[in-house]
Parts: C-alpha cells; structure tokens; sequence
C-alpha cells in the first residue's frame, strides 16, 4: 500500500465531496465517494440501507467498505460517520494523509437543510449540535491536517487542504 493519497474526514456538508474533485483535479488524482462505494455495494441508497438495516448495519457496511479500499494516488471523501470504525480509519491512514474539513455549527445548518434525504447518520431525537460535539473529538483524534473552513471559500478550501499536505510530504 502505498501512503500518498488524501483522505477528507468531517461532518456532512463540510465539502469533503465537493472540495475532493476540485483537489483531484488540481493534484492530477483520482477521486473516490467512499457514500457512492456504499451504495454500490449496498445496491441501495444511503438513507435507504439505514432504514432496511438500521445504523448500526450501515456503519457495518460503512466500516467494511472503506476497509477495503486500495488505492494510490487519490482523493478519497468518506462518509461523515467513518470515524466510528477504529478498524476503517486505521486501514485509511495507511493508505495516505487525513485531513479533516472542520466546519462551524453554524455553517453547518446553513448547508444542511434536509439530513435524512443526505443519508446522515442520527440517533433518534440527537441534533447536529449534539452530532457535531460526539464526532468532533473522533475528527481529531485521526486527523494528521486540520483545515478550518471557518471564512473560506471552496477554492481557498482546496488551496488549504493542498499546501498543508504538501507541506508534510
């Protein structure tokens, strides 16, 4: 396994998608969804597979997907909930750099209008501050970059997420 991609890691609607192809594009990788993984493997849609099989069978089939993933020389989006799989984030991290996209709750209900359309992750009767405040410490805890969106645009976004990788290869 070769240790040179970029893994985006945060919260729904921190750009990780969005921000990922134009990285992509930039560095001259390859892109992945690891959400799109999912659902071809599932056959279903994300907020389909949790009602069928409930979160703890997603974040199953989140963990053993991501799990599986081999590749060189891409950008790879996870799913905001990939970090509840030890197992996942640790096959991640040796395939390359985890750069977490850290977003502000504020900006976060401004970018999130529907939740469950976007097959997000939530307990019953949890909100995205309490969301937000139980995977923060996670983001951290794996992340080897922090860019804080807080005031960025995506294209100053993506020249974050570049210089400061580049800066540690």
């Amino acid at each position: 396994m070769n240790g040179n991609n970029i893994i985006l890691i945060g919260m729904p609607g921190s750009g990780k998608s969005t921000a990922g192809v134009i990285l992509a594009k930039v560095l001259g990788y390859g892109f992945i969804d690891t959400d799109i993984l999912i659902q071809m493997h599932s056959n279903a849609r994300l907020e389909e597979i949790i009602a069928s099989k409930g979160i703890d069978g997603f974040l199953e089939v989140e963990s053993e997907v991501c799990s599986s993933i081999d590749v060189t020389h891409t950008v790879i989006a996870t799913g905001g909930s990939a970090v509840y799989s030890d197992r996942a984030m640790q096959h991640l991290k040796t395939l390359g750099k985890i750069v977490y996209l850290e977003v502000g709750i504020n900006d976060l209900k401004e970018r999130l209008s529907d939740m469950k359309k976007r097959g997000v992750v939530l307990k019953e009767n949890q909100t995205l501050e309490n969301l937000l405040e139980e995977r923060a410490g996670l983001y951290n805890k794996y992340a080897d970059i922090v860019v804080n969106e807080s005031g960025l645009g995506l294209e100053e976004t993506v020249e974050q997420i570049r210089e400061k990788w580049l800066a540690q290869n």
